[in-house]
């Protein structure tokens, strides 16, 4: 009798119930991807990858941190070694990443795109690296191809706002496949004291024509660059932020304050966050007369270890969970606008698992009856979006707010084959669901909680983003 495949139909469902509904309900839904960091260049130009190592490791600060913790050297993660012999120290590190999601998302990965039911060791790493560049390098591998073949529908990348958007421009014009649409992420006009905010601005200023000398200039320039986003598909914006800032200030004291900075002169941390807070309020504004769903991205602790910033750079592995407070200027930023009619469709993400609750809680004080599910407690991300993230976030939604009315998974990531994260995600919520049916805690009515199940997997998304 042959062995069951690791990964096999009712990988992770554990009851009939859960089967049921993620077979009957989940399964073949399409993707509404509404954050990620996949280049849109690489999607106009339809890059072909040459083998495994360019199309899942590069780039892939997950495993570089894994393998990291094994001991294996920095020139086969990111540094000199080939790329052959990059995919083969990985090969020879899954086996020991068991228990951690990298095990889960490697063999998922490996099925879904090559149908490989092999699991990835020292031994079999040769033969699977062979077989996956060779399919790679054949029709229907591109990166289009990949999107195509995981029924994607919509994906968003992310965009700071002196973009040019000419990729996007161009898949516009030549792909009438799935929607790429850009989402504005301005999080560099906000950090006032970065050594680099003045060649920010000057960029920023090129972008649009626009010399940037005063606060109203600088909000001046960033409305051009929203109406911009705006004419070319964007319904987004993002921020990623180790918490909102709030300290209210007059456009006069804002104005001074970026005087100050522009004259050379040091700033307070008082006086950064209140030009952040003045910042921020404006977009905000903006944001909600647009039309757009806003989303903030909180927790952080980035480039923790500033030796290997300075060897590698930012985003190379080196960010944590933060433990800062939150609710108290979220909810102040949050009531100024609301206050003022300028509240927009507004996600909430948490990196600190300890936030969960007062994220959802806060969500929920600004849901005024205008529309369905206008407040999100956005899905586990970064570190939380594996098994044991995703069912405490489903809980505390479900605990503190409505889960009924959740907008999904997304999948945060730089890599074409990180699609089977939705189906990860759905396997999770159809087991969480099954599994309570068949307890009692949830009635037996297949049909209506399928329902729900669709709409947590795509119907509410592709209603809240309008695409």
């Amino acid at each position: 009798m042959a062995e069951t495949p690791f990964i096999h139909e009712d990988f992770l469902l554990e009851t009939e119930a859960a089967r049921r509904l993620y077979h009957e309900y989940a399964e073949g839904l399409p993707i509404i991807d509404y954050h990620c960091h996949l280049p849109p260049d690489e999607i106009a130009g339809d890059r072909v990858f040459e083998n495994l190592t360019q199309a899942w490791i590069a780039g892939d600060h997950y495993k570089w941190r894994a393998m990291r913790t094994l001991g294996i050297s920095e020139d086969f993660i990111t540094g000199k070694g080939s790329d052959q012999q990059k995919f083969l120290e990985w090969a020879k590190a899954v086996p020991y990443t068991l228990r951690n999601p990298l095990y889960h998302w490697t063999h998922l990965e490996l099925k879904r795109y090559f149908g490989i039911d092999t699991l990835l060791t020292e031994a079999s790493g040769m033969a699977i690296y062979e077989e996956t560049a060779s399919k790679l390098r054949s029709p229907g591998f591109s990166t289009r191809g990949l999107l195509q073949q995981m029924n994607v529908e919509v994906v968003c990348t992310t965009d700071d706002p002196t973009d040019s958007l000419e990729h996007h421009q161009k898949l516009d014009k030549t792909y009438v496949g799935i929607k790429v649409r850009p989402a504005f992420r301005p999080d560099k006009s906000l950090q006032i004291q970065a050594d680099t905010y003045p060649d920010y601005l000057k960029k920023l200023s090129e972008a649009n024509g626009v010399e940037i000398r005063s606060f109203a200039a600088l909000c001046d320039a960033l409305g051009q660059r929203l109406e911009y986003f705006h004419k070319h598909g964007c319904r987004l914006s993002d921020h990623g932020l180790t918490r909102i800032p709030f300290a209210k200030a007059s456009e006069g004291e804002a104005d001074k304050i970026l005087q100050k900075r522009l004259n050379g002169r040091p700033l307070s941390p008082a006086e950064a966050e209140q030009f952040q807070t003045a910042v921020l309020l404006f977009l905000g504004e903006r944001y909600a007369e647009l039309g757009w769903v806003q989303q903030f991205h909180l927790g952080a602790q980035r480039n923790n270890n500033n030796r290997m910033l300075r060897t590698l750079g930012p985003d190379t592995g080196w960010d944590s969970i933060g433990d800062y407070p939150q609710a108290t200027t979220l909810g102040a930023y949050l009531d100024t606008l609301d206050s003022g009619g300028k509240l927009a469709k507004t996600i909430l993400y948490n990196l600190n698992p300890a936030d969960n609750e007062v994220l959802a809680t806060m969500a929920g004080n600004f849901n005024d009856g205008s529309l369905r599910g206008k407040m999100q407690f956005g899905s586990g991300w970064w570190f939380l979006d594996q098994k044991d993230g995703i069912e405490k976030q489903l809980n505390a939604l479900s605990n503190m707010g409505l889960v009924s009315c959740f907008v999904g998974m997304l999948t945060d990531s730089r890599s074409f084959l990180s699609f089977p994260r939705h189906e990860y995600f759905r396997r999770v919520l159809c087991n969480l669901f099954g599994n309570e049916m068949e307890q009692g805690l949830l009635p037996g009515d297949t049909a209506w909680i399928g329902g729900i199940i669709r709409d947590i997997c795509y119907e509410n998304a592709k209603t809240y983003f309008d695409f």
